[in-house]
C-alpha cells in the first residue's frame, strides 16, 4: 500500500514541475541603456547652486566610451 502512495506523490511532483511557470529570461543591459554625459554643440549647459542631481549633463570631453565582453570561465 506504501508503495501506491510513493507513486502517486512521484508522478504529482512530475506534474507539478511539468505545469510550474517559467521565469522569464532578462536581457542584458546594453550601452545604450545608461544616461552618459554628452558633449554636443548647443545643448544646454544645467547651472547647478546646492546638491542636486544632473541626470543628462552637457560635458567638453568625457574620454573613451567603449565596451567590451565579459568572458569568465566558471568551476575548474
Amino acid at each position: 500500500m506504501s508503495f501506491v502512495f510513493v507513486a502517486v506523490l512521484a508522478i504529482a511532483v512530475k506534474i507539478a514541475v511539468a505545469l510550474s511557470p517559467k521565469a522569464p529570461t532578462e536581457k542584458p543591459a546594453a550601452f545604450t541603456d545608461f544616461d552618459t554625459p554628452v558633449a554636443k554643440e548647443g545643448h544646454p549647459v544645467p547651472v547647478v547652486f546646492g546638491v542636486v542631481t544632473v541626470t543628462g549633463p552637457n560635458v567638453v570631453w568625457y574620454g573613451d566610451l567603449s565596451y567590451r565582453a565579459v568572458k569568465t570561465r566558471g568551476g575548474k
